[in-house]
């Protein structure tokens, strides 16, 4: 029989495999606080707080946003009569907010109170009224258009109106005309009762109409007078006085109607 010996060799190395575990361990600790320390490092150390710039002029606020990293953009400008012209008269972000380096700060401009009178330019053209509000250091603001009778290309409204008072921007939007729409051009419903189908249909070809149908509307005979016990068919008595055979007798739309060019038109005929 054989007989196994175990040799104990001690516990060095039992220890010496779990201090490498635990060094181990606390070096991906370590990484793992250094990462994190790193990330939020780089997440907010880009980060600053917008400035106070109002009432500041717009090149003193260009300067302090770009001592900050932050881009100053002029987005619009105003009539103001409490902030001088020339100075911030409002911002976004809002002063205190907390914004990226090189994040935008959009600025209006105060132009001071208003000196200028707005001019009238009803009746010009669109680039004479635009010569007129620049000439003033004003604007042309959105240009409308709409389709009417009189002289087209010209103004026919503007905002705000010529001579107003506490405007807040230096813009003036005019409406233009642009002539009467030749292709909703209307007409009058000509009357067709009393034409022959041919004549019809020339009729108000000639007024840009389609004909889709002609009915008959041939009258039947008159119901007798007196009651019978049976009904006797009779037959179809001639059209009465004064309905001459294709002749139209009645039509849809009316005569007087408002029409426009390929609209449709239905009949009525005696035969």
């Amino acid at each position: 029989m054989n007989t196994v010996r175990v040799r104990f060799v001690g516990w060095a190395p039992v220890r010496r495999f779990f201090n490498i575990v635990l060094g181990a361990m606390a070096m991906i600790a370590v990484a793992l606080v250094s990462a994190f320390l790193s990330m939020r490092l780089a997440i907010h150390g880009h980060e600053v707080k917008v400035p106070q710039l109002a009432n500041m002029t717009i090149s003193e606020a260009s300067r302090r946003a770009s001592a900050l990293g932050l881009r100053l953009q002029l987005e619009n400008r105003f009539y103001s009569p409490n902030v001088p012209a020339g100075k911030v008269l409002a911002q976004y972000p809002v002063a205190g907010a907390t914004v990226r380096r090189q994040w935008p700060v959009r600025v209006t401009e105060s132009l001071g109170i208003q000196r200028v009178t707005i001019p009238d330019v009803i009746g010009e053209g669109e680039r004479a009224a635009s010569i007129n509000l620049r000439r003033l250091g004003l604007e042309l603001g959105t240009v409308g258009h709409v389709s009417l009778a009189g002289t087209a290309s010209t103004v026919i409204a503007q905002t705000p109106a010529a001579g107003a008072k506490g405007v807040d921007r230096p813009k003036v939007s005019i409406l233009l005309n642009d002539g009467p729409d030749e292709s909703a051009q209307g007409y009058v419903m000509p009357s067709l009762v009393g034409f022959t189908l041919s004549g019809a249909y020339a009729r108000a070809s000639a007024s840009g109409l389609r004909i889709v149908s002609a009915e008959d509307v041939t009258p039947n005979a008159p119901l007798p007078t007196t009651p019978a016990p049976q009904p006797v068919p009779q037959p179809n008595p001639p059209a009465p006085t004064g309905l001459t055979p294709g002749i139209v007798v009645a039509q849809s739309p009316l005569a007087g109607h408002r029409v426009a060019r390929g609209d449709t038109v239905r009949l009525s005929l005696v035969h």
